[in-house]
């Protein structure tokens, strides 16, 4: 039994096609679901303190652009606490992780000068 180059060629190309249908089911695999469910719960931790500090950022941004010239912003705890369930899809917000993230983001925008806030009560 000869094969000839176009067997040769046919047997090449199912096998490529099976080893990229092979990698792309291993690789898809690892990107959608974690190896360990203390990685997973470090990951959704790490997005829920980026996703306070999105929100602390927002909500000192938008009371900066409400108050009036000469006036502080007021920037309230629970104003982060609904910025996050709005926009992030956070169900259970804890005021104290909100108010860290609020003082967080207060110190480093140098917020003293032209806001008040309750994150430091």
């Amino acid at each position: 039994m000869r094969w000839g180059p176009d067997a040769v060629v046919g047997v090449l190309v199912v096998l490529l096609g099976v080893g990229l249908v092979t990698a792309g089911v291993v690789w898809k695999g690892r990107a959608v679901r974690p190896f360990a469910a203390s990685r997973a719960r470090s990951v959704a931790q790490r997005e829920y303190a980026r996703d306070l500090q999105r929100a602390a950022d927002q909500v000192i941004a938008a009371a900066r652009r409400s108050a009036g010239e000469g006036e502080p912003a007021i920037v309230t705890v629970e104003a982060v606490v609904r910025a996050t369930r709005d926009r992030y899809g956070y169900v259970g917000v804890e005021r104290r992780h909100a108010a860290a993230a609020l003082r967080r983001r207060y110190e480093h925008g140098r917020c003293a000068v032209d806001c008040v806030t309750d994150a430091y009560g």
